[in-house]
């Protein structure tokens, strides 16, 4: 998430904003050609309360696996953990093998409920003592407590409400802890800041269980009272038609989306249709730019992670390429020494003159911030909380005037000719060029440290022997950052929530099947191997 997100004295928890809609009879949530008001959403929620009550054991943590798209039953389910003061537990259906089952164990599932589609995902694995339910066999279930009224077990907003496991992009995914008043405060937040009522629809196309959907899609609805639309998948395709079918006035993104909208084939008619906010993190400016003028509508990006522990704001006088304006006691500080890095200084081309002293690891020097921590992994804990401070690892720097640029992951220092390099700078220069879709910058090995290396998506029109010409019209480009080899790729490895895999880019160095081409003296060659 981003944004200011100071803790409150007193928290939210998604119990009150669930209890106050009890009443509510306008349109709570649409999906499969069915909408519920948000009274009977609740009602909805009360039964799965009574069975998770039934089916989960005292003693035991009360978490409930789930391996769903966004289906009407996901939604129906955090409500019932709210009330019933049960946990969900957000599974990646794109996990196989002992990949997932370690998820499952790791989370303390005491019941798994997966869409008939991925029950075969389950068929093989060692999940002895865990109940595995189908939609079909829940529902018999839950039948036994059709008209439970609602009966709110006591929460405060630090009390855990959903596990969601990180995206996996530097090794195994960690469970990220989601507190009642994590996902509260955002909805509550973002539903004032963009003026969201009851007269709205907020479509959510983002996968359920990354903490994007739930805390910039789903609670937000919840908190504004908008109706909930829900996609099973995202679709690029189906992005123009669902808006206008559902009436959708908001809706949210991590990632790439934006860009795979784009690609679909304009019509005259596209800023036709009644979306007004689009709310989200990592999309490029190229693209927000474009996506806000071709479907007439306001684009925030922000800056964040699965964790909350910083948060940056971007204002309207946001220099381009800046994230935005870290909030108070957030800081650049030097991994090595944890002293503060020096401030940014750039030539009249915009280029960083000093990014070896600049760059660093962004830092909330006044405690964890919305970090609730793991579970079950005191080691990444203690990894993120250092002399009672979060580290994020992110890499930035900042300007005089306290903006901050993203330079990458920690896993993403380069160190080139002796200095070290973030990757994002040189992504963002590489997404100018008009005919680069994609650009997914990382280190292979050099005779002396790393070489930098882009895996690029690309139209039909272009030429990557003209790349030279292009990198050398880019005055801010430092001699370092001019990526060695340039990798031509017909998609970038992803995760299920558009976050490129660089590890398995990496893996493979330059001896790859796709054609890639060294830089030469003066221009990029096709290099046989």
């Amino acid at each position: 998430m981003s944004s200011a997100m100071s803790r409150p004295e007193v928290m939210p928890t998604v119990t009150e904003l669930l209890l106050a809609r009890a009443d509510d009879d306008r349109p709570g949530l649409r999906a499969d050609g069915r909408e519920w008001t948000w009274a009977e959403h609740v009602r909805h929620s009360a039964e799965h309360a009574a069975l998770l009550r039934e089916l989960l054991p005292e003693g035991e943590p009360p978490h409930i696996g789930v391996l769903l798209d966004n289906v009407p039953e996901f939604s129906f389910l955090l409500g019932g953990a709210a009330l019933s003061g049960s946990v969900v537990v957000g599974l990646n259906p794109t996990r196989r093998g002992a990949a997932l089952e370690r998820d499952i164990r790791l989370a303390d599932c005491r019941i798994v409920l997966a869409d008939a589609s991925y029950a075969h995902l389950l068929a093989e694995l060692d999940l002895d003592g865990i109940q595995v339910f189908t939609p079909e066999t829940w529902q018999r279930e839950l039948g036994r407590h059709a008209g439970a009224a609602p009966d709110p077990a006591p929460t405060s907003g630090d009390d855990l409400l959903v596990l969601v496991f990180t995206s996996g992009t530097g090794g195994d995914p960690k469970a990220v802890r989601c507190t009642h008043a994590k996902i509260a405060f955002p909805g509550r937040m973002l539903a004032e800041r963009f003026g969201l009522g009851g007269q709205d629809v907020a479509y959510i196309s983002m996968p359920m269980f990354h903490s994007n959907a739930l805390m910039a899609g789903w609670s937000v609805g919840l908190a504004a009272g908008a109706a909930l639309a829900l996609r099973p998948k995202f679709s690029a395709s189906g992005f123009l038609p669902d808006v206008r079918r559902f009436g959708a006035t908001y809706a949210n993104y991590v990632g790439t989306p934006l860009s795979y909208v784009l690609a679909t084939p304009p019509e005259p008619d596209d800023a036709d249709n009644p979306l007004r906010i689009v709310y989200g993190n990592e999309g490029n400016q190229r693209d927000i730019t474009r996506f806000a003028e071709r479907f007439g509508c306001h684009v925030v990006d922000g800056f964040g992670s699965s964790e909350g522990g910083i948060a940056v704001t971007r204002t309207p006088d946001t220099p381009a390429g800046a994230l935005g304006k870290v909030a108070d006691g957030v800081a650049v500080l030097d991994p090595d020494t944890g002293k503060p890095c020096a401030t940014a200084e750039f030539d009249e081309s915009g280029r960083l003159l000093n990014g070896d002293a600049a760059i660093g690891e962004l830092v909330n020097t006044t405690g964890p911030g919305w970090f609730a921590g793991y579970y079950g992994a005191p080691e990444a804990d203690a990894e993120r909380m250092r002399e009672g401070m979060y580290w994020s690892g992110d890499l930035g720097y900042l300007d005089a005037d306290g903006f901050c640029y993203f330079a990458g992951r920690s896993s993403d220092w380069l160190r080139v000719g002796g200095e070290n390099l973030g990757t994002a700078p040189i992504e963002r220069i590489l997404l100018r060029h008009p005919h680069i879709h994609e650009a997914a910058v990382y280190a292979v090995p050099a005779e002396v440290g790393d070489a930098v290396m882009a895996a690029i998506t690309t139209t039909a029109d272009f030429e990557p022997a003209s790349l030279g010409n292009f990198l050398v019209a880019q005055a801010d480009l430092g001699p370092k950052q001019w990526p060695s080899y340039v990798r031509l790729v017909s998609e970038l490895p992803r995760t299920s929530t558009h976050k490129v895999l660089k590890r398995e880019l990496a893996a493979g160095g330059i001896r790859t099947p796709d054609p890639v081409w060294r830089r030469g003296d003066e221009s990029y060659q096709l290099i046989d191997l």
